[in-house]
């Protein structure tokens, strides 16, 4: 398995946010971390169907792009009831439209339209769902590496809490009953889908568990 050494490394993201979380996550690494954004690099279509396909497209324009290994993630919310929906098409489900408002993302809506499908199954729907994340790493020769991590739970409403984001005033992970915005940020991180992605990318790009 190929591993990445001390060079320089492309976060395939405009966000930074999680530029600074990543690069906070790999510099014990010696990695140097830069975003797709502050390249200039434009965001490539999200055309895949799964999370894997999706991570995979846009660490390998980044890296193809860049000249350098890259690192992209992909991640959502999967509810047993509604088939995996909304899964890959997570965000979207948040996106307003042009007769809802101003242009932006509502979570609390695409909460309610989770909660609304699963109503009209009835009562008795199984309420299970886990939160999904693939980590793609890519080399500009085209290698790649996946982690994909994972954090189950069930759903609950009225969705409660502040200090998540997206759909996590609805979720409650497995053996607690807090939804993950109760959580301090740093309890969260501990046991997220993310985190075992990452921990699964450390375990084999610096072995280290």
């Amino acid at each position: 398995m190929r591993r990445l050494g001390g060079e320089t490394l492309v976060i395939a993201t405009h966000n930074a946010g999680k530029l600074k979380e990543i690069s906070a996550l790999l510099a014990p690494f010696g990695i140097d971390c830069v975003s797709a954004g502050s390249l200039g690099l434009p965001e490539p279509a999200e055309t895949g169907t799964t999370f894997v396909e999706n991570a995979l497209i846009k660490a390998r324009a980044a890296a193809e792009g860049a000249g350098l290994p890259a690192l992209a993630d992909d991640s959502g919310l999967c509810v047993d009831a509604l088939g995996g929906r909304p899964g890959v098409y997570t965000a979207d489900w948040a996106e307003r439209q042009w007769f809802e408002g101003p242009a932006g993302r509502d979570w609390y809506m695409a909460m309610g339209k989770v909660e609304g499908l699963l109503c009209e199954l009835g009562p008795d729907t199984d309420r299970s769902c886990h939160f999904a994340c693939v980590l793609a790493l890519a080399w500009p020769d085209g290698e790649s590496a996946v982690y994909e991590g994972r954090a189950n739970g069930t759903l609950t409403w009225p969705p409660r809490g502040t200090m998540g984001f997206g759909y996590d005033p609805s979720f409650v992970p497995l053996g607690d009953t807090r939804t993950f915005a109760e959580f301090d940020p740093e309890e969260k991180h501990a046991i997220s889908h993310r985190a075992d992605a990452f921990a699964k990318l450390v375990a084999e790009q610096f072995g280290q568990v």
